[in-house]
């Protein structure tokens, strides 16, 4: 039973719902763990690993061109969001302070907590990402990953890390915590791509 807050699409809508979904008016809060509460100003995000290793606080972040962007989101227990509004850092505003080292393919999120998630160095670098900090005008609220959190609209959800702590480039793929626990190592929404033998 979908109940009151979810309901089937009566067709793609032009191609905007991916496959096996029901659309939400509500943002579900789905976690590994408690939620991770700290103030903006405690934000640090560190780049290790194939890069030149540089530390960007929360005012370093707030200092860069700030982007407001709107798109549908998708999470891997089947629901899907559209027209949800993010503002925040584009990646690609971010990409220009880094210093990549030869080799580098992928990149692991990690976060307060110890959560982990990986993506292709193709998949994050796309100008629709955003390190994220506001949600519908409004800081965005610790259980949906505030102070920050990346989000990365065209993958399942859960390659969008809350609580962003470093961002580790490397010259392979590597499972994170969903990963090592049978889901699909890249997550496409529109190609169903929940578990690993998807």
């Amino acid at each position: 039973m979908l109940g009151k807050f979810f309901k089937k699409p009566a067709d793609d809508m032009g191609g905007r719902v991916p496959p096996g979904q029901t659309l939400t008016t509500r943002f579900p809060v789905l976690t590994y763990g408690p939620a991770q509460r700290y103030a903006p100003q405690d934000v640090v995000v560190k780049i290790t690993g194939l890069a030149e290793e540089k530390t960007f606080t929360w005012a370093d972040l707030l200092a860069l061109p700030q982007t407001t962007l709107t798109y549908d989101i998708h999470c891997v227990t089947h629901w899907s969001k559209l027209d949800t509004t993010w503002t925040g850092v584009r990646v690609t505003d971010l990409m220009e302070h880094l210093q990549l080292k030869p080799g580098a393919t992928h990149v692991m999120q990690h976060s307060v907590g110890g959560y982990t998630t990986n993506l292709s160095l193709e998949d994050f670098v796309r100008p629709e990402n955003l390190l994220a900090h506001t949600f519908g005008g409004e800081p965005l609220a610790t259980e949906h990953g505030g102070p920050l959190r990346l989000v990365v609209p065209h993958l399942y959800f859960w390659k969008s890390a809350k609580w962003l702590t470093e961002l580790e480039f490397m010259d392979r793929d590597r499972a994170g915590f969903w990963e090592k626990n049978g889901y699909h190592m890249r997550g496409d929404p529109f190609k169903e791509e929940r578990y690993d033998d998807d």
